[in-house]
């Protein structure tokens, strides 16, 4: 989302006019200001002796950037950690994409002055890469295969791209289907990342509803299942994952209902017309936004998981007492403990020898890897797609990023897999840079958000185990952060109405990492 908004009379009382100028000494080194340039929003900042003026807003989902973080020659949106060079405008980590717009700053004795918009950075010159491959082929059309897509024509690259995906739409904000647009709140033109017309237009070869069979890494070639190939000088494997399916009685009926896709979203808002009562299996954060969308819907939501509250094995006790109450503030009723044995119909049987009625059911209980194409051809693989700090797997030239990846983690030292939007995104950017021979080494901390009702949480860095967690704030007044830490060592950090700490928690993890 791009653009210059109108503003009313009263917000632009409230904002400097910085064509009038402004007084240097009132931006102190680091400080943000926002003004107006004509009818666009600017925010105005320096760093020692460099002034810069850019636009105010994320063109992710235009979050208010006064209110992140600058980070050296950067500034980090409070909302889903974008983050952009303030000499350029350019989006340099994911979720956004698209550039702010920059401003000159001209000083006249002790007054800045804002007048004129800089032209946007040219497109990259297509330029004879020293490494670049003669084609690339990505498969999987999800966050990290568009988000390479779109990073190989940024860099310059001109070669053939092509994009196989077995969904039937075009790569859509995923991240969506199971917040505002299950609940009603979001268009559908919000959801594709990009118009199809824009594909042909950078000359991406998007190839949809299509399945790869088999990889030859030798001979670099990709099968389909409608026995076609394609050859490749470099490739991606951006497959994801697919949900589990529980092996019980009824769990392949069409009253249960999974959400992957775009059209599994459409399909779930659809049966959601008239339905009335929803059974969702799984307390996962994938469940658990389902729920509040449906309960947005005013319907009736019970809510089944074998664990003893929701979140715990991923945040802990103390907020997974805090999601759990405020669920049932909302009216979802829980049936923690326990499992689904079958589903009949509109019974839904529970190991504690109860029953549920449903309209349906949507199945929300983890996901795992899409390596079986990966596995047949032969690549290492350690519970996903084991690479090395460049993304490459074990096979010279073939990459993998996302959900199917398992990567060494500077920050902790491991190997790690992790089923985040934003890690897949800034993954296929960084294998996209490889592929073109850049050898730059995935080192972004890992971040997620996810938002239930009015309460949002942020949550930075990687605790698939933890001996300790620090509570600073308050849970119940819903303004606090959480560190999780094991043997000493700081590995994640949690917040909630505290956006800037978490910008400031990811800076400290950037700056602090270890070697592997």
């Amino acid at each position: 989302m791009t653009g210059e908004a109108d503003m009313s009379a009263e917000q632009k009382q409230n904002k400097p006019d910085f064509t009038q100028g402004v007084a240097a000494g009132s931006v102190a080194d680091g400080a943000m200001l926002v003004g107006r340039v004509g009818k666009a929003d600017v925010l105005l900042t320096r760093r020692g002796d460099e002034w810069f003026a850019v636009g105010a807003h994320c063109t992710h989902y235009r979050g208010p950037l006064a209110k992140g973080l600058i980070v050296g020659d950067t500034i980090r949106c409070p909302l889903h950690h974008a983050c952009f060079n303030l000499r350029t405008g350019e989006a340099v980590q994911a979720p956004a994409f698209d550039p702010i717009a920059c401003w000159q700053v001209d000083h006249e004795g002790d007054q800045v002055f804002v007048r004129t918009k800089l032209p946007a950075p040219a497109p990259s010159v297509p330029a004879a890469l020293p490494a670049a491959p003669a084609s690339i082929v990505i498969v999987g059309g999800g966050a990290a295969g568009f988000a390479a897509a779109e990073m190989l024509r940024r860099e310059g690259y001109d070669g053939p791209v092509t994009m196989i995906s077995a969904d039937q739409d075009p790569p859509v904000d995923r991240p969506n289907l199971s917040k505002d647009y299950l609940s009603g709140d979001a268009k559908d033109d919000w959801i594709p990342l990009w118009p199809e017309t824009l594909y042909a237009e950078r000359r991406i070869d998007l190839q949809l509803g299509r399945r790869v069979a088999t990889i030859d890494t030798k001979a670099r070639t990709v099968s389909l299942e409608d026995g076609s190939t394609q050859s490749f000088g470099a490739l991606l494997i951006a497959t994801g994952a697919d949900p589990v399916r529980l092996p019980i009685p009824g769990a392949d009926s069409s009253q249960v209902l999974y959400l992957r896709t775009y059209a599994d979203s459409r399909a779930i808002v659809e049966r959601a017309r008239s339905a009335t009562r929803v059974v969702v299996v799984g307390a996962s954060f994938i469940g658990l936004e389902v729920s509040a969308a449906l309960r947005t819907r005013n319907i009736e939501v019970d809510v089944v998981a074998p664990d003893q509250l929701p979140l715990e094995r991923v945040m802990g006790a103390e907020v997974g007492q805090l999601i759990k109450s405020l669920h049932e503030s909302h009216g979802v009723r829980f049936h923690l403990g326990q499992t689904v044995t079958a589903i009949d119909g509109r019974t839904v049987s529970l190991s504690g020898g109860g029953t549920l009625d449903a309209d349906f059911v949507v199945m929300g209980v983890g996901v795992k890897p899409s390596i079986a194409v990966a596995e047949a051809a032969g690549l290492t693989l350690d519970r996903g797609i084991l690479v090395d700090q460049y993304l490459e797997t074990s096979a010279p030239g073939v990459f993998a990023a996302g959900d199917v990846a398992r990567w060494p983690d500077p920050h902790t030292g491991e190997n790690i897999r992790i089923e985040h939007w934003v890690v897949a995104e800034r993954q296929g950017q960084v294998a996209a840079k490889n592929m073109l021979g850049r050898r730059e080494p995935f080192d972004a901390v890992p971040f997620f958000w996810s938002r239930h009702y009015d309460l949002a949480i942020k949550y930075v860095g990687h605790a698939e185990r933890w001996d300790a967690i620090d509570i600073d704030g308050s849970l119940d007044a819903r303004n606090c952060s959480l560190t999780y830490s094991r043997v000493g060592q700081r590995l994640a950090v949690a917040t909630i109405s505290r956006d800037r700490e978490s910008l400031a928690a990811e800076a400290e993890f950037e700056r602090g990492k270890r070697a592997v």
